[in-house]
């Protein structure tokens, strides 16, 4: 179970390039989407689920082209969290969850029966006699995660998956992701490289509706090898001028002086020695090279 994506180009009619002969495979497993806001990941996304048609290029989803006549077909095999949710404000969230299986098809037992699993796994099991106005934020992102679960899809794609979530209900949703994984497709798109190297193995970074880079956590990282420093400031005055100059990925105290990782692609003019990149590192390197 896979996508290929090849040559994708989406321009709307003001004559905006959202997407810019983008091309891609994305491999069974979890696969990490990584990239600002307005990069065009969203884009890219509605193209994923048949919302919005693409202007050039293909796509195929397990060897099944993009196009009106396989778009039903296509639209069986997939489940999708977008960034913006719209629930039913006025009914709880066991009966939300229901009225959505059954919109899918999914038997009255068989829903109940993975409504009840995935309140659980997403720690909203107590919660679902509340009503949808009645939660949070973070809780309402997360039972549109069920919603997406409920149907079991081949391929999951999921946006931001963890905005508004506290540190805990972020681990707990990563692992459901990566269990839910397991013989199918999951496509994490976000800005938050901590996610993704908690999560995925393989990935590709988006800046300016173009992919930068595809490949594992492992190869990014080594995309920034011998472009990572680290040294100190002694005041703030020193550490803004540093900010000025280079790009800066960490930035602490060390007693009296202050501690600075910076990213540069010649050795920063300044007493410093190479340190270890991180994937958080590498990103910051690829997207500013």
């Amino acid at each position: 179970m896979g996508m290929k994506i090849e040559d994708l180009t989406v321009t709307f009619k003001n004559r905006i390039r959202a997407v810019d002969h983008a091309s891609l495979e994305i491999p069974g497993g979890i696969f990490g989407l990584l990239g600002e806001n307005g990069a065009g990941k969203t884009t890219l996304m509605r193209v994923l689920t048949t919302v919005l048609a693409p202007s050039d290029g293909r796509v195929s989803l397990d060897g099944i082209l993009y196009c009106q006549r396989n778009y039903e077909k296509i639209q069986r095999k997939i489940g999708y969290l977008p960034q913006e949710i719209d629930l039913y404000p006025g009914l709880t969230v066991q009966e939300c969850l229901e009225y959505m299986g059954d919109l899918s098809g999914i038997s009255g037992q068989t829903c109940r029966e993975r409504i009840r699993y995935y309140l659980e796994r997403t720690g909203l099991q107590e919660h679902r006699r509340k009503k949808i106005r009645q939660l949070s934020g973070g809780m309402k992102r997360r039972v549109a995660l069920v919603q997406a679960l409920l149907n079991e899809p081949e391929f999951l794609i999921v946006d931001e998956p963890t905005t508004g979530l506290d540190p805990e209900e972020r681990i707990r949703i990563r692992n459901l992701l990566v269990d839910f994984s397991r013989g199918r497709t999951v496509l994490f798109s976000t800005h938050m490289v901590e996610d993704l190297a908690a999560t995925c193995n393989r990935l590709a970074v988006m800046k300016k509706e173009k992919f930068l880079f595809a490949g594992t956590m492992k190869e990014l990282s080594e995309q920034a090898r011998g472009h990572v420093w680290s040294c100190r400031a002694a005041d703030e005055a020193a550490a803004r001028q540093l900010e000025k100059n280079y790009h800066v990925s960490l930035k602490q105290y060390a007693g009296d002086e202050l501690q600075m990782k910076l990213i540069s692609k010649t050795p920063p003019l300044v007493e410093c020695r190479p340190c270890e990149p991180t994937p958080e590192d590498a990103y910051i390197y690829v997207t500013n090279r």
